[in-house]
């Protein structure tokens, strides 16, 4: 009987996979070198003195036109070195450009106020974002930027993450897994999710929604602005499976950051469409029904087991191979450890409370 009930969820779990895989290799045009647009490269810097200066050192190294490249470093009340590490780093590099932000910037708060101060001047006809403690590569903006056709509002790209050992290789594993989540969905017109440091959106699309100014605040800002954009109905919103459109970002470094991260992201993922509902309803199912094996054991569920532990590897490798991160796969079996309890956890703890702390504030 439970062997049956396993058997329903984990088919609707594969068919869902199958329309991941589908959508995250859906191709799309490009434009030519002399049709590229103008740029400009957003990042929002709080308390990041550790990694600060390898991400100014990748964004220095990027291959772009420089009379189309802008890049906006905004310093959000940094308590320690982050400000001095920028200013050394830029000084006499036209491209960059500094922001202090001040009380009376904005009735915005956290991230939002940051990003939003900087687009007022941002010059670039397309805004890309990325975070203080990601690396990018350096055809990262013109990859991006070459999918501008007149009809697309906002481009995607995908996040990896440092792995170097089991608890860093399992936190890289699930990013690529939820962005290719993100990735399929998003490429087949249903749009659930994103990540703000690898995202980029026409400057003129982020004025007609009113900006972060007029969304509601979330603690998942770039969720909530692609949202405001897809409702516009007007745009299109791509999410390319691009190696040269690869951000690299550093994992958290123990559980507490991990369990932190893990609960702002579901909080702000409270306010995903009916259809993100309807993805995590597979999800938590299917993976309780995995944690429940040693009470249910017998070889139909043994096969079911590995049916489902097959069906996340034919989401992951063909993504993984494609990225050139193949070789963070040899953490996959811990990735599924962590994913199954994770995922089976996460609801729980944020119907106990919705208070998010990130970055030294609460929300």
């Amino acid at each position: 009987m439970f062997e049956i009930i396993f058997l329903f969820f984990l088919s609707g779990y594969f068919i869902q996979s199958v329309i991941f895989v589908i959508g995250a290799k859906k191709r799309f045009p490009k434009l030519r070198d002399d049709e590229l647009p103008s740029v400009t490269v957003i990042v929002a810097a709080r308390n990041e003195e550790k990694h600060i200066l390898a991400c100014l050192q990748s964004l220095d190294n990027v291959q772009y036109p420089e009379d189309k490249l802008q890049i906006i470093i905004v310093d959000d009340h940094s308590a320690d070195a982050t400000g001095i590490i920028i200013d050394n780093f830029i000084s006499g590099k036209n491209k960059f450009q500094k922001i202090l932000i001040s009380n009376d910037d904005s009735k915005l708060r956290g991230k939002p106020r940051a990003v939003d101060l900087a687009i007022k001047k941002a010059d670039g006809e397309i805004i890309l974002t990325t975070d203080a403690d990601c690396e990018v590569k350096s055809e990262w903006v013109k990859t991006i930027a070459s999918y501008y056709k007149n009809d697309v509002g906002i481009v995607n790209g995908y996040t990896t993450q440092t792995a170097k050992r089991i608890f860093t290789g399992m936190q890289a594993i699930d990013f690529i897994y939820l962005l290719t989540v993100a990735s399929g969905t998003v490429n087949i017109g249903k749009p659930i999710s994103c990540i703000g440091n690898n995202m980029s959106f026409r400057k003129k699309v982020y004025e007609e929604v009113g900006g972060y100014e007029n969304i509601p605040f979330s603690v998942t800002e770039d969720f909530r602005l692609l949202m405001e954009i897809h409702k516009l109905e007007k745009y299109k919103i791509i999410f390319p499976l691009e190696k040269d459109a690869l951000v690299t970002s550093y994992p958290c470094e123990n559980f507490s950051e991990l369990f932190h991260q893990k609960k702002r992201w579901a909080v702000g993922g409270l306010d995903v469409p009916f259809r993100g509902y309807f993805i995590m309803f597979w999800g938590f199912f299917t993976n309780l029904f995995m944690l429940l094996t040693p009470l249910f054991f017998s070889p139909a569920w043994l096969y079911l087991f590995f049916f489902k532990l097959a069906i996340d590897f034919f989401v992951l490798y063909p993504v993984h191979s494609k990225l050139g991160i193949q070789k963070n796969l040899k953490y996959f079996i811990a990735y599924q450890t962590y994913f199954l309890v994770y995922v089976v956890l996460l609801p729980f703890i944020v119907l106990l409370s919705r208070k998010v702390s990130w970055k030294g504030r609460s929300y």
